[in-house]
């Protein structure tokens, strides 16, 4: 199964795509982590990449395309895999689905996921990361043991510049110009379903199970 998975920053995508991964046996794909790869492995498409990140620019369309029509002919893809964090806007998912449809490989269902504003900005401004990354916990449903240490090596946790309200704002702000025009564009072709984010991760992943059974 081809999915997409669309919803802001702190919206819990992520966690529920690796879960979706380690049970359903499909690679979750970061375009952030692809564009990395292929800066580390120093390939032609990665060098072109690198020219956009050292000048400061969103890396262009065609190549985050081509990163990911590459990635998802390896092995790993053949039951399908879960598109985390691209498309961002109706332009590339456009672009997005003629590849795909040039290759017979169409998205099979857009999951998005939906949560209040005030509700993003409680779980981001309370979030607290192990800068030596072994983890991140939360002031509020996820505490530490020890107040503002690290469970597991005691370090004191910070928070991510970007976990700031005034930040989150001004993302969220990016997020509804840019990508919320994605849950019309994916619905006219039928393929959206609505999670509501809001409430325990377990329940979070009986919505999308209820409504999604990923075929081997």
């Amino acid at each position: 199964m081809r999915v997409i998975f669309l919803g802001p920053p702190g919206s819990g995508k992520g966690t529920q795509a690796k879960r979706l991964q380690g049970v359903h046996h499909i690679p979750q794909i970061s375009t952030g982590d692809l564009l990395r790869q292929a800066v580390r492995d120093d390939s032609a498409l990665g060098r072109e990449v690198k020219e956009f990140m050292d000048a400061g620019r969103l890396v262009a369309d065609h190549l985050v395309i081509e990163l990911l029509l590459e990635r998802i002919q390896q092995p790993d893809c053949e039951r399908g895999f879960i598109l985390d964090g691209f498309p961002r806007t109706v332009t590339q998912a456009k672009a997005l689905e003629q590849a795909l449809a040039d290759r017979n490989m169409p998205i099979d269902a857009v999951i998005s996921f939906s949560i209040e504003l005030t509700e993003l900005v409680e779980r981001l401004v309370g979030r607290r990361v192990c800068p030596r990354s072994h983890g991140e916990w939360h002031v509020r449903f996820n505490p530490p043991r020890v107040p503002g240490r690290c469970d597991v090596c005691g370090e004191p946790l910070i928070q991510r510049e970007d976990d700031q309200e005034d930040r989150i704002r001004t993302r969220m702000k990016a997020y509804s110009r840019d990508t919320e025009p994605l849950i019309g564009f994916y619905s006219q072709r039928g393929l959206l379903t609505r999670i509501d984010a809001l409430g325990a991760m377990e329940d979070i992943a009986a919505q999308i199970e209820q409504r999604f059974s990923v075929a081997p």
